[in-house]
């Protein structure tokens, strides 16, 4: 036998000896894990005060078990804790941070970890607010869950009056990283304030004034309507042009839904628009009020103006060439709108009409009519859609729910009394109707069948109220 063979031979051997079956006759000793007791996943802490979380550990021996404790800070240094209980004076911003606890046992080395969360709060973490007129003066106030008004509140905490006349208030929080607050926004007619939610002190890391929210600034500003948009900015009409907040950095950054430059195109939009939003694309319907046509505006990662480039499917009105000026439109349910114009007779009319806008950019006129009581409708009505099919509108003390399927327009059950309506404005779950007039506002329930029955209200508003926001 040579060598070479000699040595194969041994190779072979030596790994048939490898391939002998382990019997895994082993005695392993697998530590118990403790169990954590009287852990909640969510705790709220008061800014200023004691946080105190205990909780209970079973299934170790409580001198071989240390607690250590991290709260994760993004913009600062982490708390860190070591004790059988976490006790601090809770010093945070009032948001939310993930905290762990570590269980380590010193007996064995183990560590196990568990994690939760510490919600920072203010005295404004929950509450209503409310923008209103008083005398020709906006004012911003603050009203606690248990119902007592902090009236005036903006001039109380700056020493000065806002802009005056106020439109809209919003309290913008981006759905698409979990309800993230970005502030509220208190829109006028020519001008806005940002407030810090947990604060209501002009925002110190977001652009504060409306006009400072441009890359850009106008040199005038007109705001015709603005609404928010579930990513946490706003939309609208400023200069008769569409300006969209920009979406493409991260929310906390100070750039954060500024107002680039307006959808390109020749236009000049009517204040009235809609917003059709769904999780895979957002259009607008507009009006162009020198064309008098409706126009469409698509979200392509900002504002892009289409104009009239969709084919129109019916001939019951012209919507190229409607030949009336825009009061009012409304869409219900991102399928039905309706808008109302005003004809060269001074009569109201009422159009009905789907849109395709994200493709195959269809427009397709349902009726034109006049609307049923031509009195109703004017410079001073407030509008509210709702997703059930129909529109509650207001006019001076009255307020009416009405079916554009067959004209009903039914009074509420609830009477004011003979003072005119400031503010409508529907609930989250659009069960609840909120209505303002003189000092104050009125929650009607709406659910079927109810037909606007009281349900409570909020008095000691300064002046007229014109928008609300509720904070959860």
């Amino acid at each position: 036998m040579n060598i070479k063979k000699l040595i194969i031979l041994i190779i072979g051997v030596i790994s048939l000896a490898a391939c002998h079956k382990d019997l895994g006759n082993y005695d392993i000793d697998i530590p118990l894990e403790p169990k954590v007791a009287n852990l909640d996943s969510v705790y709220t802490a008061s800014v200023g005060d004691s946080l105190i979380i205990k909780p209970k550990i079973e299934g170790a021996d409580a001198a071989n078990v240390e607690l250590q404790w991290r709260i994760s800070v993004i913009e600062g240094n982490d708390v860190i804790y070591n004790g059988p209980a976490l006790k601090i004076i809770f010093g945070l911003q009032a948001k939310r941070y993930p905290a762990r606890l570590t269980v380590y046992n010193k007996a064995n080395g183990m560590k196990y970890f568990h994690k939760f969360y510490i919600e920072g709060a203010t005295e404004f973490a929950k509450g209503t607010t409310v923008l209103s007129v008083e005398n020709g003066i906006t004012q911003f106030s603050f009203v606690k869950p248990d119902g007592s008004v902090q009236a005036r509140l903006y001039r109380a905490m700056q020493a000065k009056d806002l802009p005056a006349n106020p439109t809209n208030l919003f309290l913008l929080s981006n759905t698409f990283t979990g309800g993230t607050l970005l502030g509220y926004w208190i829109i006028t007619k020519n001008g806005g304030i940002r407030l810090e939610p947990n604060t209501m002190q002009e925002d110190p890391k977001y652009p504060n004034m409306l006009k400072d929210n441009f890359f850009t600034s106008p040199d005038n500003l007109e705001v015709g309507s603005l609404i928010s948009h579930p990513q946490g900015v706003m939309m609208g009409v400023v200069n008769g042009k569409f300006y969209g907040g920009t979406t493409s950095t991260w929310d906390q950054a100070a750039t954060y839904g500024m107002f680039g430059l307006p959808a390109d195109g020749d236009y000049e939009l009517a204040p009235s628009f809609v917003m059709s939003f769904t999780q895979s694309a957002t259009y607008f319907i507009g009006f162009d009020r020198n064309r008098k046509q409706f126009v469409r505006i698509n979200l392509y990662g900002a504002p892009v103006y289409f104009g009239t480039q969709y084919s129109v499917t019916a001939n019951v009105f012209d919507p190229l060439n409607v030949g009336m000026d825009l009061v009012h439109m409304e869409q219900l349910n991102n399928a039905d709108c309706f808008a109302y114009c005003k004809g060269t007779d001074g009569k109201i009319y009422e159009l009905k009409f789907n849109v395709q806008f994200n493709g195959p950019f269809t427009f397709t006129p349902q009726h034109k009519r006049l609307f049923v009581r031509q009195e109703l409708i004017n410079e001073n009505t407030k509008w509210s859609g709702a997703k059930n099919g129909v529109i509650y509108m207001a006019n001076g003390s009255k307020l009416y729910r009405y079916n554009p399927v067959n004209e009903e327009l039914r009074e509420l059950a609830t009477s004011f009394a003979g003072k005119t309506i400031s503010m409508l404005k529907l609930s989250e779950d659009e069960e609840t109707l909120m209505v303002g007039t003189e000092e104050t506002v009125t929650f009607l329930n709406i659910a079927t069948g109810m037909n606007g029955a009281f349900i409570k209200k909020i008095e000691g508003i300064p002046g007229a109220p014109v928008d609300i926001a509720i904070r959860k």
